[in-house]
């Protein structure tokens, strides 16, 4: 156990073998605290006031760019209404094996 302690810490892996980004914050969602930001430097008569509409519009961007990346967004509506329909039906029938099997008395619960 004392070797262990006085040996260096592993190398940290290259940087292509890092692990995939988190997903961003709930708050990175929110629009509410750039709008805020906007009306108080119009209230104030600021200068600011466009490196915030920039910063809102870099937002909306980013968004949109997140938006156009998730998985499923060409799917129509009637499409995954199918599908679930779908995967509806396949539950159905499974349960309905499942408790034709545990009717045929093939399979003993342990008892404990």
């Amino acid at each position: 156990a004392g070797r262990a302690a006085e040996e260096p810490p592993p190398p940290e892996p290259p940087a292509e073998q890092k692990p995939p980004p988190l997903p961003p914050a709930q708050e990175e969602f929110s629009f509410l605290p750039l709008v805020h930001d906007i009306i108080k430097c119009m209230d104030k008569d600021s200068q600011d006031v466009h490196q915030v509409l920039n910063e809102l519009k870099n937002k909306f961007q980013e968004m949109r760019k997140l938006i156009s990346s998730m998985p499923g967004i060409g799917v129509s509506p009637e499409q995954q209404q199918q599908q679930l329909q779908n995967l509806r039906e396949q539950v159905r029938t499974k349960n309905e094996l499942l408790q034709k099997y545990k009717s045929l008395c093939m399979f003993e619960i342990p008892k404990e």
